[in-house]
């Protein structure tokens, strides 16, 4: 009896392990072209979708949901700050472990003035070359470290590092109360020794945005910290509005089915 019991318990947790792929894939977006939405491969879609994931907003708005990945500190971070608090402009900042222990003032300043800290990982790992436990591990030791800072237990958004994921990834981090948030507009922003002026970080930005983008900026880029200021500016003075993503996740409905 013990024997058929443990055969169908090796039979059951090799038809689970087989259902969820952990084929890994890089990110991937079309740009914007003349100010339409992104778009993405169906099978991202589909697997962003069945995950409860985002990488674009409502395109039916006028809306922007401005990202930052925060892997460590590079001194542009506060002035950052500082220009999204002059223009009323709500953020999500991704962090890992590094970025938490290194810079926690600026942390609880973010939290203080009303951003969203997501989950970026401890170590920033490659999540699909790691196991459930040790994805479970990355996720948890960031979000005791960002409470243990600031008091906060609501962290529910996760940036995969590198922006590697697979379906048993984007599974696992789901289970953990995660909703992996890609990205429908980027550039090549994070080179610190190929920064090429704010003009460019400027032009870069807007050539592709577009309704219902979700925007991942970095902020160790000069350039992106000199140019933020005109950007937001403009982009409100042609009828944007920037909106958190806990408005994206909790108080729409959405014309693609991209998350119940």
């Amino acid at each position: 009896m013990v024997a058929i019991v443990f055969a169908l318990l090796v039979s059951f947790t090799s038809v689970e392990a087989q259902a969820v792929s952990n084929e890994s894939h890089d990110w991937y977006f079309k740009r914007s072209n003349d100010h339409a939405p992104a778009t993405t491969e169906p099978e991202f879609l589909e697997m962003l979708t069945k995950s409860g994931g985002y990488f674009i907003g409502n395109t039916d708005q006028r809306e922007l949901y401005l990202t930052f990945d925060n892997g460590y500190e590079n001194g542009y971070t506060s002035d950052i700050l500082d220009i999204l608090k002059q223009e009323e402009v709500p953020a999500a900042f991704f962090v890992t472990g590094h970025y938490l222990t290194d810079q926690p003032d600026l942390v609880k300043r973010m939290v203080k003035e009303g951003h969203i800290v997501g989950n970026h990982s401890w170590s920033h790992p490659d999540m699909t070359a790691i196991s459930d436990d040790r994805i479970r591990e990355e996720l948890q030791k960031v979000k005791e470290e960002y409470t243990r800072l600031t008091g906060d237990k609501s962290m529910q958004y996760l940036r995969p590092p590198r922006g590697v994921f697979s379906e048993r990834s984007l599974a696992t981090s789901r289970e953990e109360g995660y909703r992996n948030i890609f990205w429908s507009l980027a550039y090549k922003d994070w080179e610190t020794n190929n920064q090429k002026g704010s003009k460019y970080a400027y032009d870069s930005i807007m050539k592709q945005v577009h309704p219902g983008a979700i925007m991942l900026l970095h902020t160790v880029s000069k350039d992106n910290a000199e140019a933020l200021q005109k950007v937001l500016r403009d982009l409100k003075k042609d009828g944007y509005q920037f909106k958190s993503l806990d408005e994206l996740v909790f108080t729409r409905t959405l014309p693609r089915p991209l998350a119940p």
